[in-house]
């Protein structure tokens, strides 16, 4: 199985250069089944990822452009009455499907950013009293442009803590650059992008990932790190216990990535920093992305690593 998430992510490098690091978190994500926020500047291929991800899937992709006249049932869908049938018909919105991107979440007003909130945390969707699952699986992609304020709700503590990583695009070198113009020169590879996984691949591998061993020791050294978050200087919020639980499965997940069947202190810190920053609350005239990620950086720094053995 893990042969099947090397070509999954050298499906999706076919498309995205030099992204290997991101596409690793993007595939630990939605292993741990749960959703990505992707904060970077226009032009650095958050859609492209996202729908690189649902063709190397054979999965349902499903698309919504967040603007302020968003309603709700826009992203859920809504009934309406058939005059043919003569009665409520339920039309599904564009939530109902496998990989969603969320496009700039933060455009739209503070009411249908919360219409994501049951369907991230439960995988349902509930409309006039009536609930309908989603399809597993179900994995969010959101996007933010994290320097154009103009116009935007920043996502509530609520909203952010639904998601399992905040990510970045990795700017490309020089050679990378070149490489991608070279690769969209005369052709478009998203367009010839087969699927090297089915849905049902991927639902096994997430059951798989919840198996994966992780000694009491390094519960042990996640739950210090929760708790010396709240002791953090011009921390205000420290981890919660779902963030700590996130943390858990990022790790089990990321370990399986790497093809272990146990995880490792370097796991760990591999993905604390995108599991951890955004569900901190630094104090401060100005809260930025840089500033979460060097009050993670200095947590890191701050709790010791287990010496005993963590491989039992």
């Amino acid at each position: 199985m893990e042969n099947t998430l090397q070509q999954v992510k050298e499906n999706i490098e076919k498309v995205l250069v030099g992204q290997g690091q991101t596409i690793d978190l993007l595939l630990t994500a939605i292993l741990s089944g749960g959703h990505v926020l992707v904060e970077d500047v226009p032009g650095m291929g958050k859609t492209v990822l996202a729908r690189s991800l649902a063709k190397s899937l054979s999965a349902d992709f499903g698309r919504v452009q967040f603007t302020p006249d968003l309603l709700p049932t826009d992203v859920t869908g809504l009934n309406f009455f058939d005059q043919q049938r003569g009665e409520f018909v339920f039309s599904p919105g564009p939530v109902f499907c496998n990989i969603l991107l969320a496009d700039e979440i933060n455009r739209a007003t503070p009411r249908t950013q919360s219409s994501l909130l049951e369907c991230m945390a439960e995988f349902q969707v509930t409309v006039d009293g009536v609930t309908r699952r989603l399809e597993r699986p179900f994995f969010v992609i959101a996007t933010q442009n994290p320097v154009e304020t103009l116009g935007t709700y920043p996502l509530p503590e609520a909203q952010l803590d639904r998601f399992l990583m905040r990510i970045s695009m990795q700017p490309p070198t020089r050679e990378q650059q070149v490489t991608i113009l070279e690769r969209f020169r005369d052709d478009e590879p998203l367009d010839a992008l087969e699927p090297v996984c089915t849905r049902e691949q991927i639902v096994a591998l997430q059951k798989q990932a919840r198996g994966i061993h992780i000694s009491r020791v390094l519960l042990g050294y996640i739950a210090d790190l929760c708790e010396a978050s709240h002791s953090l200087r011009n921390v205000e919020l420290g981890i919660s216990p779902r963030g700590a639980l996130a943390l858990l499965r990022a790790c089990q997940s990321y370990a399986l990535l790497q093809g272990r069947e146990f995880v490792t202190p370097e796991d760990i810190k591999a993905v604390a920093p995108p599991v951890l920053a955004h569900r901190l609350s630094v104090s401060g005239a100005s809260v930025s992305t840089e500033a979460q990620l060097q009050a993670v950086d200095g947590l890191l720094r701050s709790v010791a690593v287990p010496t005993e053995d963590w491989t039992k």
